[in-house]
């Protein structure tokens, strides 16, 4: 359902009342991530095997595995980044689209009725959301629309590259882990076929040759594919609010009608 936005409904107090973005707990990431691993460790509870699932050199050749050959591609602030980003979708600072809306038309109103360079007064206060705060910044200094538009579409396209870059590293790591699964199953089978005489060696090797796989597919699939499906998620949703700031910023900027501006807020909402 979309929200109507009415210019008339927003009141001069609200300016300084902007709804920003907030941390708030990922449910679906807890709760779905939380439950996989629950079925995993029931299930060889349920078997009565669950210390035969406990290997150190698979998981040392898995986990360390996987990490090493992923940093060969990257650079190390691109592998730090990443890092934040997969602890940040715990819980993520984020805000609605209509929140946005509701935002730059607070905004719009206030910069009609107080004047543009009034909207210095709000700024100090928007260090949660430091887009928002780039763009009050670029309107305060006088930045004529054409301008300011072509700086906010630079500035996204860089937000989202680089955001895009922790995706990339995500489902490399998905790609990877299988990979060192393997690799650790090869070592097994070549543990357990070069000591065939030796019936006491042939137990360890086996154990490597299968928890690598299983390690490796437990990683890929439960942990590292999902995450970066999420952030991939939360990349999209972040655009389309810096979208809407982007088409506030300049129309308040051109000094354009306000009620011109809420109708495409309006469509902007309809669409998703």
């Amino acid at each position: 359902m979309v929200t109507n936005l009415s210019v008339d409904q927003i009141k001069y107090s609200d300016a300084f009342d902007l709804n920003l973005p907030k941390r708030r707990p990922d449910s679906t990431l807890i709760i779905g991530l939380s439950a996989a691993v629950c079925l995993i460790v029931t299930a060889l509870v349920l078997t009565g095997s669950l210390s035969a699932f406990y290997n150190i050199p698979a998981i040392l050749l898995v986990f360390l595995g996987t990490f090493a050959v992923t940093m060969i591609s990257y650079k190390s602030n691109e592998l730090a980044r990443t890092l934040f980003e997969g602890i940040e979708l715990i819980a993520p600072r984020s805000t609605e689209n209509s929140d946005a809306c509701e935002n730059i038309l607070r905004l719009a109103r206030y910069s009609k009725e107080h004047g543009i360079l009034a909207l210095e007064k709000i700024n100090n206060s928007l260090s949660s959301d430091l887009f928002l705060r780039r763009i009050i910044s670029l309107i305060i200094e006088g930045t004529d629309a054409e301008t300011l538009e072509k700086i906010l579409t630079q500035e996204m396209q860089e937000i989202s590259r680089s955001r895009q870059t922790s995706v990339e590293v995500l489902r490399r790591l998905a790609e990877v882990a299988p990979s060192m699964g393997l690799i650790g199953t090869l070592i097994g089978l070549i543990q357990l076929l070069g000591n065939l005489n030796s019936p006491a060696e042939i137990g360890p090797a086996m154990a490597i040759a299968l928890l690598t796989t299983f390690y490796g597919a437990v990683l890929a699939y439960m942990v590292f594919a999902p995450l970066a499906a999420k952030l991939e998620i939360n990349i999209a949703e972040e655009n389309t609010i810096n979208q809407t700031y982007r088409h506030g910023a300049v129309s308040i900027t051109k000094q354009e009608n306000l009620h011109t501006l809420e109708m495409y807020l309006d469509k902007s909402l309809s669409r998703y």
